[in-house]
C-alpha cells in the first residue's frame, strides 16, 4: 500500500460481508477501493473457526450469494472447509484479489471534517477514504470470560475460534466451557479421542435433529445444467424460513409443538433421567438460537463425558471449579463462549465527527439506522450491523439487502457533486430504533425467559431483526435522504476572510 494512499471506498473485513461489498462496488462501476483484512487470507469467521466439526446450520444453497450460486455443494449443510473454499472462489471469480490488502488490520480511523474523508491507520501503513464500509462482523473477536486463576493454569487454554491444531487431545482430560453452536459441534468430535471430557453448562440449549445428507451427483449435475433448479431450491428453502418468522416474532406460543419435538429428541438419546433433566431447558424454545445436531446428545451419554450444570467459577492450579462447587482436574480448557457481539471492539477504534469513538457514542446502548449508519459518523456504513441478525434463516440474505442500501447510498453521494458527505440525523436513528425495540417486545427473544448473547447489558436486543428478510429488504432498498444531512466541505477563504464562492456571487 502506497504511503497516504487515498481511495474512494475502504472496506474492512473479507468475510461474506466484505467480499459481498467488493463485488457490489465493482458492479456499480467503482474500482477505486480496497478491502482491508487483518489476517493473511480471506474468509472471516469461516477462516477463523476451524475447530473439529465446524459446519453451518443453514442449508448450503441458502447460505451463499444469489449472484454467485454454487451447484457443487457436497452436502445439504456444508462444513467450514467448503464454505471457506467458496469464499476464496468468490474472490477469484469476481476479480477481487487486486483490491484486497492482507495483513492490514485497521488500528484506528478518524473523520477529517475539513477534508470530508476518513483517515485510516492500519498495521501496514496509512490511507484515507471518502467512504468506509465496515464489514468486520459481530463474530470476529472471541470472548473469554475473566476467570480467577485462569492465567496460572499450567495446561492448554484456547477458544473455539482460535483452535490450536498442534495440540494433541488424545487421552487428555478436557474441560469444555459453554454449550453454544460451536460447543455442540466440538463435543462429539473430541469425545472420541479425549480421556475424559467435562462439559460446563450454564444453560442447556434446545437441540433439534440435523437433516444433513450428501448431495448426490445427479442433483449437482442438474443444478449445473439447469441453474434454474438451484434457484428454485434456494427459493423453497427461503420461503419455508420466512413462514417460520411469525412464531418467533409475533406468536411465541406457536413454538410449543417444536418444543415437544425437541424434548422427544432428548428422550431418544438420553436414557439417564438425571442427565436428561440437566439437558432440558426451562425457557421457551427459540429464545436462544435453536441448535442442530444428531451427535451431541449421544456423545454426552458416553461414559467418558461428565456434564456439570453450572458455569466455570475459578481455576486453582490444574483444578477447574464450577459455580456449584464441582471440582475437576483437567489438562486443557477449551472455551466455546462466543464473541464480543454487543460490545464490538472495533467501535473503540472509530473516531467520529465530534471527536469521540463509536463505542463512546453507544455507551447508553447501540443505535444505528437500518443496521447501517450511526449518528456522528458521516460516510461510514456497516454490513451486518446492529439488529440485522437472524434466529432462523441465512445472514447472506440480510447482507445482500445491506449491499443494496450501500449501493444506493454511494449513488446518492455521487449525485450531490463536489466534496460532500451524508450524516444520518439523530432523529432518524432514534425513530428507527424505537420502532425496532417496540416490535422486539412481542418476540420470543424478549419474552422467552432466557438470557442470551442477543441482549446487551441493559437487556435490550440489539442483535436480531424482529421481522422477515423480505421486510428488511424493503426497508433497505433505497436511501431516504430526509433521514440524512448533507455535509459540504468548508469553502476556502479569500484574503479578506470571506468565503471565496460568496465573494464571486457578490461580484456578479
Amino acid at each position: 500500500m502506497a504511503k497516504h494512499e487515498h481511495v474512494r471506498v475502504a472496506v474492512i473485513g473479507s468475510g461474506f460481508g466484505g467480499l459481498g461489498a467488493a463485488v457490489r462496488l465493482r458492479r456499480e462501476g467503482i474500482t477505486d477501493f480496497v478491502v482491508l483484512e487483518r489476517a493473511d487470507s480471506v474468509g472471516g469467521a469461516w477462516r477463523d473457526n476451524s475447530y473439529p466439526g465446524c459446519a453451518c446450520d443453514v442449508p448450503s444453497h441458502l447460505y451463499s450469494f444469489s449472484f454467485a450460486p454454487n451447484p457443487d455443494w457436497p452436502r445439504t449443510f456444508s462444513g467450514q472447509r467448503h464454505i471457506r473454499a467458496y469464499l476464496e472462489h468468490v474472490a477469484d471469480t469476481f476479480g477481487l484479489r487486486p483490491h484486497i490488502r492482507l495483513n492490514h488490520e485497521m488500528l484506528r480511523m478518524e473523520w477529517d471534517a475539513g477534508a470530508l474523508r476518513w483517515e485510516i491507520e492500519t498495521s501496514a501503513g496509512r490511507l484515507s477514504a471518502d467512504v468506509v464500509v465496515s464489514a468486520a462482523g459481530p463474530l470476529s473477536d472471541p470472548q473469554i470470560p475473566d476467570i480467577p486463576g485462569l492465567a496460572d493454569f499450567p495446561g492448554k487454554v484456547f477458544h473455539s475460534a482460535r483452535w490450536d491444531h498442534d495440540y494433541d487431545l488424545s487421552g487428555k482430560r478436557v474441560a469444555m466451557i459453554g454449550t453454544g453452536a460451536s460447543a455442540i459441534q466440538i463435543v462429539p468430535e473430541i469425545q472420541r479421542e479425549v480421556g475424559r471430557l467435562t462439559l460446563f453448562q450454564r444453560t442447556p440449549p434446545w437441540v433439534m435433529p440435523r437433516m444433513d445428507r450428501a448431495i448426490s451427483g445427479p442433483e449437482r449435475w442438474l443444478h449445473r445444467t439447469l441453474p434454474a433448479t438451484a434457484t428454485l431450491r434456494r427459493g423453497i428453502l427461503w420461503g419455508i424460513r420466512e413462514l417460520q418468522v411469525g412464531a418467533f416474532t409475533k406468536h411465541p406460543g406457536e413454538l410449543g409443538l417444536v418444543e415437544k419435538l425437541a424434548k422427544a429428541n432428548i428422550a431418544r438419546s438420553i436414557k439417564d433421567p438425571e442427565l436428561r433433566a440437566k439437558l432440558t431447558p426451562s425457557y421457551r424454545i427459540g429464545c436462544k438460537r435453536i441448535l442442530l445436531s444428531n451427535t451431541y446428545y449421544p456423545a454426552l451419554a458416553r461414559p467418558n463425558v461428565d456434564v456439570v450444570a453450572s458455569g466455570l467459577r475459578e481455576v486453582r492450579g490444574s483444578t477447574v471449579v464450577a459455580a456449584d462447587g464441582t471440582e475437576t482436574e483437567v489438562d486443557a480448557i477449551i472455551f466455546g463462549t462466543g464473541f464480543h457481539v454487543t460490545d464490538i471492539p472495533i467501535a473503540e477504534r472509530v473516531i467520529g465527527a465530534e471527536g469521540h469513538s463509536l463505542a463512546e457514542s453507544w455507551k447508553d446502548g447501540v443505535q444505528v439506522l437500518r443496521g447501517a449508519t450511526a449518528s456522528g459518523f458521516p460516510n461510514l456504513m456497516m454490513i451486518i450491523g446492529p439488529n440485522t441478525g437472524l434466529g432462523n434463516s441465512s445472514m447472506i440474505l440480510m447482507i445482500e439487502s445491506q449491499l443494496n442500501y450501500m449501493a444506493d447510498y454511494l449513488r446518492r453521494l455521487h449525485g450531490l457533486g463536489g466534496r460532500a458527505a451524508l450524516a444520518v440525523r439523530p432523529s432518524a436513528v432514534g425513530a428507527w430504533n424505537r420502532k425496532v425495540q417496540s416490535r422486539m417486545e412481542r418476540t420470543v427473544w424478549k419474552s422467552g425467559g432466557c438470557n442470551s448473547w442477543y441482549l446487551d447489558a441493559s437487556g435490550r436486543n440489539t442483535t436480531l431483526w424482529p421481522g422477515t428478510t423480505a421486510e428488511f429488504r424493503r426497508e433497505t432498498r433505497r436511501v431516504d435522504l430526509s433521514e440524512y444531512e448533507v455535509v459540504r466541505a468548508p469553502e476556502p477563504l479569500n484574503p479578506a476572510g470571506t468565503p471565496a464562492a460568496r465573494t464571486k456571487e457578490t461580484a456578479k
